[in-house]
């Protein structure tokens, strides 16, 4: 475990486990490198590669230096991936996926392959699409001090989460770790910004990507996100993509784990020059 430097200044925290090939895991919003479902991805994956788990910034320890930008998230990874040897295997999963998607067409030299777990846009009128002046209103809440109503916003209306659920989720535990990371919702308002207004993908956005690529939804998770995965699978030039039987979007490690190994081991995703990562800490 440890800090590095990105280019602003940020200090931004991470962590490796295993050992072997090294693969960088991006986490979407309201979660951080010590909760939320790629923890256990990063336990399931450890048996064959070194794992970089890490606080995107803002969140758990890492720093945050205003204003925002997209393009400092995108720093933060080549940061995260020049710690582990200069290349490595990328991961993300809801919005996570499309910055590890804008992180792999800007680092070119640096991702081997990358996979996509439910990039959750809104590409047709199978939900309601989320407001133009979200992140406006997210922007508002936080700063009145209301970070609970900014969760219960995200997660209800943005997200679509069953209302019943996020009703229990205010009475449990993770319901804190939420509201701590509250402001950072604006974050990934801003990475997926265009790309939640029901309509199809801006052409060409992302033909210049040249690294493999895997899109994969979960068989059980709602028609949005599974269109939405299939349209960015078909805006990546060569991308594939997979549904995952009997996953939702809180997808299970044990069950995605497989899945990504033999994705980024086939076909030599990990040459000499690539490096081996380094030992866990």
């Amino acid at each position: 475990m440890g800090y590095i430097m990105s280019r602003d200044g940020t200090r931004i925290r991470y962590e490796s486990a295993g050992t072997g090939p090294p693969v960088v895991l991006v986490g979407g919003a309201l979660t951080s490198r010590t909760f939320g479902v790629n923890v256990s991805l990063a336990k399931n994956l450890a048996s064959q590669f070194t794992v970089y788990s890490y606080d995107r910034r803002g969140r758990g320890d890492s720093g945050d230096n205003p204003p925002y930008e997209v393009r400092k998230e995108i720093e933060d990874i080549e940061a995260v991936i020049a710690a582990a040897g200069g290349h490595a295997c990328l991961y993300g999963i809801s919005s996570g996926a499309i910055l590890a998607l804008e992180a792999a067409c800007a680092l070119p030299r640096m991702v081997n392959k990358l996979a996509l777990y439910e990039p959750s846009c809104i590409v047709d009128g199978t939900r309601p699409p989320v407001p133009a002046d979200a992140a406006d209103v997210v922007a508002r809440l936080v700063g009145s001090g209301q970070r609970g109503a900014v969760v219960r916003l995200f997660l209800a209306d943005y997200s679509q989460v069953p209302p019943a659920f996020v009703a229990m989720l205010r009475l449990m535990p993770p319901w804190r770790q939420l509201k701590a990371v509250a402001h950072t919702v604006r974050y990934d308002l801003a990475i997926m910004a265009g790309l939640q207004q029901g309509k199809p993908l801006p052409a060409g956005r992302w033909t210049g990507l040249r690294a493999p690529v895997l899109v994969i939804a979960g068989g059980k998770s709602p028609a949005w996100l599974k269109n939405a995965a299939d349209a960015v699978a078909s805006a990546v030039p060569g991308a594939d993509f997979r549904l995952l039987d009997g996953q939702t979007h809180v997808v299970r490690g044990k069950a995605l784990a497989p899945v990504l190994a033999g994705f980024y081991r086939e076909d030599g995703a990990f040459p000499a020059e690539a490096g081996q990562g380094s030992p866990s800490s």
